[in-house]
């Protein structure tokens, strides 16, 4: 097979797969007669190819594929003009903690916010399947730890952590989540409410020092809609 063969070959089955694919099952599609390094040249020359297209061929986490280009966002934004979901300042700053300083327990979190995380922030952000848990820490209690998944880096269009925006120094919350917040090439729709007050399903160190969730049903209530599905 030539290099053009090959490359519509790959293109093809780019286009039609509805998940990233890495180059071990690109592999499959020549019988595993290309190598690695020749896979990743022909890939490399379809990005070449459709460098001036509003599509463009990127390797995220999970492997490579084709998305719309950020700047087609509006225009595509038309077609389905549903707004995407919006997350509390609580959800996204719980998000950016683990992002950036996984891995974690719910114990650090709160260290880091300053207030009790309600179990079902971290329920919302595992069944959006963003968050999981990779293991225990080996202290009382064995507290689960949590960090980031691979899907959560392909929805934000990224190959690994190393591509989340450079903070000049450690930062708070608030800082961590608006570095995500404000990613221009995210996928994944993550936008922050606008409210600055206190969230519903924070509850202050101060005045509720144990990290239970909430029991009462007005907060329960208040944590269910912390992210809207």
């Amino acid at each position: 097979m030539n290099t053009t063969d090959a490359r519509r070959v790959l293109e093809t089955a780019l286009i039609c797969s509805q998940q990233p694919l890495p180059v071990r099952e690109l592999r499959v599609l020549f019988n595993d007669e290309l190598g690695v390094d020749t896979i990743k040249a022909l890939l490399g020359d379809l990005q070449n190819e459709w460098a001036l297209r509003g599509v463009e061929l990127v390797q995220v986490a999970s492997g490579w594929r084709f998305q719309s280009r950020p700047a087609m966002r509006e225009y595509l934004d038309r077609l389905h003009p549903e707004k995407p979901p919006r997350y509390t300042r609580a959800v996204l700053e719980t998000l950016a903690i683990i992002a950036y300083r996984q891995p974690v327990t719910r114990g650090d979190m709160e260290d880091i916010r300053g207030v009790t995380i309600n179990a079902l922030i971290l329920k919302q952000l595992e069944d959006r399947g963003w968050v999981e848990v990779i293991g225990h820490r080996e202290t009382v209690g064995r507290p689960a730890l949590f960090a980031t998944t691979r899907q959560f880096l392909d929805d934000l269009g990224l190959e690994s952590l190393d591509q989340l925006p450079v903070l000049d120094s450690p930062g708070q919350p608030a800082q961590l989540a608006a570095a995500l917040d404000n990613m221009s090439g995210a996928q994944a729709g993550l936008a922050m409410e606008g409210n600055a007050e206190p969230d519903g399903d924070d509850v202050a160190m101060a005045t509720a020092p144990d990290p239970a969730p909430p029991a009462d049903e007005r907060a329960a209530d208040d944590a269910a809609q912390a992210v809207e599905n």
